[in-house]
């Protein structure tokens, strides 16, 4: 077991482990790191406790010390001198012409590294431009390529359903999403619906998606052959996940009847074959 403190450098962002060395410390408290990226002033968002050797990734750089008012006070300089770095930088970028578009900017804490993060189509040659930025700042310069959700998580905003977005609070991690995802949870296909102000699919599509899992194992697919409650064999017309819900055409006495069963009083007799529905699936790829 190793002692370590979770801290974190932004809100939303990856929660990082510490040796806490001598420090006590609790949830809020202002620490100043060492990083790989150089000093670091972030909070702590898990208190002194003990992980496993093979839950964390050693060796652990430990905390320098508890930030003082002095250090809170460099932190907020800091933030003022990335506002003026932003304007700066902009402004090096179109006298090179180049195709990039800058995020956000980062001072480690020290000043000894400034960090430019910043999108763009494809490769940029921007070797001119650091030259440019360390004449100005004389400083390590650092340009950092990401892409479009990690550009949603750094900025910020609002979601369709009106609140904040998920990767700039609470997730630290992006998951995987998929088209197939939405197809299964039977939404829409209209990116305008299942994409967020990054472009690409929606991240709470992932919430849901083991409850589907699960659903899909024991529900009968369309066009199932089923045996219901009252002896009658018949093909599943229509399904409804969430409900449970399945609409059973009923081969009786040469008529076709259709009835409503709950899943659990159906036994299926024989699986339908999967259907994969490949429709608009190029067109939503990069969505993905």
């Amino acid at each position: 077991m190793a002692k370590i403190v979770g801290v974190r450098f932004r809100d939303g962002e990856k929660t990082y482990y510490f040796d806490p060395g001598e420090f006590v410390l609790k949830t809020g408290d202002d620490v100043i790191v060492e990083t790989a990226h150089g000093t670091q002033i972030g909070k702590t968002v898990i208190p002194n406790t003990e992980k496993k050797d093979d839950e964390i990734v050693a060796p652990l750089k430990t905390v320098i010390r508890r930030a003082t008012p002095k250090d809170l006070k460099q932190a907020e300089i800091n933030k003022s001198k990335e506002a003026d770095a932003f304007k700066i930088c902009n402004e090096k970028i179109a006298k090179h012409g180049l195709d990039m578009k800058l995020i956000s900017v980062k001072y480690s804490f020290d000043g000894s590294k400034i960090l430019f993060y910043f999108t763009s189509s494809g490769r940029v040659d921007f070797r001119e431009l650091v030259k440019d930025l360390a004449a100005v700042f004389k400083t390590r310069i650092e340009l950092r390529q990401i892409g479009v959700r990690d550009e949603a998580k750094m900025l910020g905003g609002l979601g369709i359903c009106g609140r904040s977005l998920c990767c700039a609070t609470h997730l630290s991690d992006f998951q995987p999403v998929s088209i197939k995802m939405a197809k299964e949870q039977c939404l829409s296909l209209n990116p305008t619906k299942i994409s967020g102000c990054c472009g690409r699919l929606m991240c709470c599509l992932k919430y849901e998606q083991d409850t589907y899992d699960e659903l899909i194992k024991i529900t009968p697919r369309e066009g199932s052959i089923v045996k219901t409650p009252d002896g009658n064999k018949g093909i599943v017309e229509s399904v409804t996940l969430l409900t449970g819900k399945i609409r059973v055409k009923l081969d009786k006495d040469d008529e076709n009847i259709l009835k409503e069963y709950h899943r659990d009083e159906l036994k299926i007799l024989k699986h339908a074959k999967v259907k994969e529905d490949k429709t608009d699936d190029e067109e939503l790829k990069g969505l993905e």
